[in-house]
């Protein structure tokens, strides 16, 4: 007795649909009951991609290489047998592409602060798939939980510079879903800002009295002290 085929499921062989460019994927299109023969096209964006015929239920595996942005495009998959009128159509699956991440510019609006001063970090990379999870660092401690981006913009966190250890040594890390591509920035160091002494106008004006009173002194010389020389004389 013939039966008709379930409607065929498609999946892809390695667990996930993001892939890399120039990256070879499988794609099985299944149908879990029904009369066998069955034959298998793949479809992509509607166009015929390949034909499978099978002589029993096992799955129809497609081999593709990912080339370029066309090839991104939606696949679906007809099972088909000999009663089966016009096919059953599988679901639908679309690849992203995954791109790694660049190395990513820590970076802040000012290089030196004061003590009980707050500042802000920001840490972006230009390039790479998103999302992209950052990570601040001070040393080798991390200093923020990690802060997923989902747009091309910076992380920024915000710091209190409260004393000297505070000067010390910020870095970023930046990762995406593309694997084993971690990068980290460039490090960043704030520097102390000079504060001016509040004691410096006063020793300024103390010097300027000084020097005013010497050159009085100097000018009352030939007033005071030659004519009482003379008279002594």
């Amino acid at each position: 007795l013939s039966e008709m085929l379930s409607n065929p499921r498609l999946i892809p062989v390695q667990g996930t649909l993001n892939v890399v460019m120039n990256q070879n994927v499988t794609l099985s299109c299944h149908s879990d009951s029904g009369s066998p023969p069955v034959r298998y096209t793949l479809f992509k964006c509607n166009q015929k991609v390949s034909t499978l015929n099978r002589l029993d239920l096992s799955p129809g595996l497609f081999n593709l290489t990912i080339n370029s942005a066309s090839d991104m495009g939606e696949y679906k998959c007809k099972a088909e047998n000999n009663i089966s009128s016009g096919g059953k159509y599988s679901n639908s699956l679309n690849f992203t592409l995954i791109e790694p991440i660049s190395k990513p510019v820590l970076s802040s609006p000012t290089s030196q602060a004061k003590k009980a001063q707050n500042v802000t970090l920001s840490c972006l990379s230009e390039n790479g798939s998103l999302p992209i999870t950052y990570i601040f660092f001070k040393g080798r401690q991390s200093i923020s939980p990690p802060v997923k981006m989902q747009k091309r913009e910076a992380a920024v966190i915000f710091l209190f510079i409260n004393s000297s250890n505070d000067f010390g040594t910020y870095k970023c890390r930046a990762e995406n879903s593309f694997r084993n591509n971690t990068k980290y920035s460039n490090s960043f160091n704030f520097t102390l800002a000079e504060e001016r002494s509040h004691s410096q106008p006063l020793i300024i004006s103390l010097g300027l009295i000084f020097l005013l009173f010497v050159i009085g002194f100097a000018l009352a010389i030939p007033f005071f002290i030659i004519p009482s020389y003379k008279a002594s004389e």
